[in-house]
């Protein structure tokens, strides 16, 4: 079974609802808000930064539950085993090779070109520790897929999940970057001497 044929949570719209809700309401009660707005296209990249803090990732569900749409994300194929491994799977989750850069473009390439209906989640730095600069991939996948790019921004300072306008990539990497990267210039990370928003372009 391809991953486009894979059934996820997404699948099950009772579920995202308790998921939402349950996720949703714990940030909540902490002050956190989400704006609602949601992108016209039914496909696209979506990146969530600033990314310096597990708890980013639970800010990830939460987005990705409220999307209405298929969504996707990336982790590295070592963490893809036994239960923990299905699981992921039925969250989105696609396995992937950290080393071959290559290859899990085109693998998302071609998700993106199997399906009418997708949100692939990306976190740019690749890690929560502070980076040179921006892994290239989701650039290149959307490009490569002709979908656009929706910046996500977690900023702790105001407490709010937002998401900027779609951008569609022109296939300059080093002319875009920076472009995407401003949607991220008022927004506070967790932990803020680890936020690598305003990197340089990457080279790959």
């Amino acid at each position: 079974m391809s991953v486009s044929q894979r059934k996820t949570i997404c699948h099950y719209p009772f579920l995202l609802k308790l998921v939402r809700g349950a996720v949703g309401g714990l940030f909540a009660l902490r002050g956190w808000r989400f704006e609602r707005q949601q992108p016209t296209a039914r496909k696209y990249v979506m990146i969530v930064a600033p990314h310096t803090s597990n708890w980013d990732f639970f800010l990830m569900v939460v987005i990705g539950a409220a999307l209405g749409r298929q969504a996707r994300f990336m982790a590295k194929d070592s963490i893809f085993k036994g239960l923990l491994g299905r699981l992921l799977r039925w969250l989105g989750g696609v396995a992937v090779e950290r080393g071959s850069h290559h290859n899990f473009v085109a693998q998302m390439v071609d998700l993106f070109k199997e399906t009418d209906d997708m949100v692939l989640i990306i976190a740019p730095e690749g890690t929560r520790s502070k980076v040179a600069e921006w892994k290239g991939g989701f650039y290149h996948i959307a490009a490569g897929a002709g979908v656009p790019i929706i910046a996500a921004q977690l900023d702790y300072a105001k407490r709010t999940v937002s998401l900027a306008p779609e951008y569609h990539p022109s296939g300059d990497l080093s002319s875009d970057l920076p472009q995407i990267q401003s949607a991220y210039k008022d927004v506070t990370a967790k932990y803020p001497e680890q936020d690598s928003s305003c990197c340089s372009v990457p080279n790959n």
